[in-house]
């Protein structure tokens, strides 16, 4: 499918006007922008600048707030509970993890779990955060219900991704951004736009049986956790999506299983929801309040270097540590500019048109 390259700076200064013509503030806005185009740029295509008019339409019915008053509203020296008022996750997650990082400076580690909020963009934005400060970051968030529990026709479970980020030494940074089902739903919508099939394992129909309809959730189907079926360990990622919801909203108060609320706008929202908004979780924790940071970063080039040195089996060019891929990206894209598929670029120009926003 034809592609087109724009700039970082110009989906940046596209999606931050976008933001602010929604009303949110010039700060909040620059940044949702920078959490919105960090997934671009790491080459995480489902998760940027194309969910743009996504994010725009839960506003117009009134599921965002682009003013909120973000708040804790509990915590203790290590943890926190963060009220988003119906913000952006965009913008919400970000003053969440430097809620722990703060923390984390002061007793070690810190702890958010996050209430009332919306999709937050890619959990790795988050959880780097906490590199420059010489802290391991965490960040998970729960979401739409499109996932069926192992043995299950019944969606209960979002995508509920997980990322660690540990930083190095001379080595770039450990960064593990993965969903907890075999593939995230944005990548469902890449082959829809491509009108392509999605491999077996994704997708399972209304039935539960094997599926390679790119629009299969659209016709009851679901998302499978990661490991396709019990026999390749489905029930593993059904439990590390379970952890992730637990974590994220049974902890704060926000909804769960299938009263989360759906990304989609036109989704009816689940009735008699049992908490407030989507949920988070966000953790960080200082190297040094278990050994010198120095000692650690030498020790994690050493880890990673052993990885980069492991034989390769016939036909593949190198073994990767989790990081790599995106990190390529992001070297490759900042350079050349960031390719959108045209109907990406047409839904940003409608979008465009309708807030009477210059797109470049």
């Amino acid at each position: 499918m034809p592609e087109q390259l724009f700039s970082y700076q110009q989906l940046f200064d596209f999606a931050k006007n976008i933001f602010q013509k929604i009303g949110c503030s010039p700060e909040h806005a620059d940044t949702a922008a920078k959490t919105l185009l960090s997934a671009d740029l790491r080459g995480i295509d489902s998760h940027g600048i194309a969910r743009l008019s996504g994010y725009v339409r839960l506003w117009e019915v009134k599921r965002v707030n682009a003013t909120p008053d973000i708040k804790i509203i509990h915590e203790t020296p290590s943890t926190a509970v963060v009220d988003g008022d119906s913000g952006l996750g965009l913008v919400v997650a970000p003053f969440a993890m430097q809620v722990a990082i703060e923390k984390a400076k002061q007793v070690g580690t810190g702890w958010v779990s996050v209430q009332n909020s919306n999709h937050f963009g890619i959990a790795g934005y988050h959880a780097m955060m906490a590199l420059e400060h010489d802290m391991i970051g965490m960040a998970m968030t729960n979401a739409s219900p499109l996932v069926a529990p192992t043995f299950s026709i019944d969606k209960m479970l979002g995508t509920n991704p997980i990322c660690v980020a540990a930083p190095a030494g001379n080595e770039p940074a450990f960064v593990a951004d993965l969903a907890t089902t075999t593939a995230a739903n944005g990548k469902l919508e890449i082959l829809q736009r491509k009108n392509a099939d999605t491999p077996l394992g994704w997708v399972q129909d209304a039935e539960g049986n094997p599926s390679t309809d790119a629009n299969i959730l659209k016709k009851g189907g679901a998302l499978l956790p990661l490991g396709g079926d019990r026999e390749h360990g489905s029930h593993k990622g059904y439990a590390l999506g379970a952890i992730v919801d637990i974590l994220s909203a049974l902890l704060s108060g926000a909804n769960y299983a299938p009263w989360v609320p759906p990304f989609p706008a036109y989704v009816p929202m689940p009735a008699q929801q049992p908490g407030k908004g989507i949920g988070h979780f966000l953790g960080a924790m200082r190297i040094d309040a278990f050994r010198p940071a120095e000692d650690f970063k030498k020790d994690m080039d050493h880890w990673i270097q052993g990885f980069r040195k492991c034989r390769t089996i016939p036909g593949e060019e190198k073994v990767l540590v989790p990081g790599d891929p995106e990190r390529e990206f992001e070297e490759e894209r900042s350079k050349n500019g960031i390719p959108l598929l045209d109907a990406v670029v047409e839904d940003l120009n409608n979008l465009s048109a309708k807030l009477s926003v210059s797109w470049p």
